[in-house]
């Protein structure tokens, strides 16, 4: 356990080439990034149910790109253009709704433009997809400070309710087939929702029971000073970030905004570390830093800065131009800039499971 990636390494992994994918709409960019973290879940990910949830963030990419595609069709686009692609009837609106229309002209290059919008954004979806399947939300909590402890329960609970639905309705839909049951279609559709909820509800029950059980929710006694320093720590650091990042983002602040703001990130990490007090728990098995863990995430945060420095050395290549409409080409060290977010499957490739440790599959539970 200990050679392991740290879950909070992936995390970051992941998060980096989101943050490559937002500096850039060249499609041929995008999918490089998709193709690397897509090479690293096959490689990397271990048999959780989590891990097979990589493939329902691609289709929920695929329909965000696809609705994208639709709203410039039929609500135009503020792009001009002059290859019509297509007329559709247009329907009038009234005074008040000016600047939208139905129907109308489709041009190139308003496609075009959603085309490179919406895979940005299908792109984000995935990096997402693919630190959900590396590292499951629960092995992330470890790692939380004690202060932001209930709010990472939240969030782990919201988090793992898809991939667990998911995997549900695949042993159901597989076992009906099993049978010669349908399980597909509407009929399909209603008879397996059924027992994926009972399911769903069964586990918040006993996720319920077993927080209650541990105590969660109880927190520790504290001086009131304690009490009064975490707050102003806290809130200070708050606004200093807030004030600091304005600073970095303004012309006229930027000789105040990197001290403001590395003043203000560690208040509100010694905020933090003080109301950890209120929150004592332990921690088995926790995940440890290690080189591995380390590589994993300096490899995204290294995609992420060279994406950032070619966006504003060359943004002509990182985003190419729609009207007029011009081919999009590949840059060359930007491309292998993303290429080296392949680092984890080279540092930290998944072990197969041993045949005789592979754990027997648990009975599906369906209603006659």
């Amino acid at each position: 356990m200990r050679d392991r990636v740290h879950a909070g390494a992936w995390w970051l992994w992941a998060l980096g080439l989101g943050t490559a994918a937002t500096r850039t709409t060249n499609p041929l960019l995008l999918g490089l990034l998709l193709a690397v973290s897509g090479h690293v879940v096959v490689t990397c990910r271990s048999a959780t149910p989590s891990a097979r949830s990589y493939t329902a963030f691609l289709k929920l990419a695929l329909v965000v790109l696809a609705v994208r595609l639709v709203f410039a069709v039929v609500l135009g686009s503020p792009i001009p253009g002059t290859h019509v692609l297509v007329s559709l009837p247009e329907v009038p609106l009234p005074d008040w709704a000016q600047g939208i229309r139905l129907g109308g002209r489709v041009t190139a290059e308003a496609v075009v433009f959603a085309l490179y919008d919406g895979l940005k954004l299908a792109t984000l979806l995935v990096c997402v997809g693919a630190a959900n399947a590396l590292a499951t939300p629960a092995r992330l909590l470890k790692s939380l400070p004690g202060a932001l402890y209930e709010i990472g329960v939240a969030v782990v609970v919201a988090l793992t309710f898809a991939p667990h639905l998911i995997a549900d309705a695949r042993r159901l839909r597989a076992a009906r087939r099993l049978r010669g049951r349908p399980d597909r279609g509407v009929r399909g559709l209603l008879q397996v929702g059924l027992p994926v909820l009972e399911g769903a509800l069964e586990r918040s029950v006993a996720l319920a029971a077993a927080m209650d059980a541990r105590g969660y929710g109880r927190t520790a006694e504290v001086p009131p000073a304690v009490h009064r320093t975490t707050a102003a720590l806290t809130l200070g650091g708050l606004l200093g970030v807030c004030a600091g990042t304005y600073g970095l983002l303004t012309a006229e602040g930027g000789t105040y905004g990197l001290p403001v703001l590395l003043a203000g990130l560690a208040a509100a990490l010694a905020g933090l570390w003080l109301g950890g007090r209120r929150s004592p728990r332990t921690r088995y098995r926790p995940d440890t830093w290690n080189p591995r863990s380390c590589a994993v995430a300096g490899s995204g945060a290294v995609v992420a800065a060279l994406l950032a420095l070619a966006a504003a050395r060359d943004p002509g290549a990182l985003h190419p131009g729609v009207v007029p409409l011009v081919a999009p080409t590949l840059p060359l060290w930007p491309a292998a800039a993303v290429l080296l977010g392949l680092l984890p499957a080279v540092v930290a490739p998944a072990r197969p499971v041993p045949a005789h440790s592979a754990a027997a599959r648990p009975a599906v539970k369906e209603p006659s």
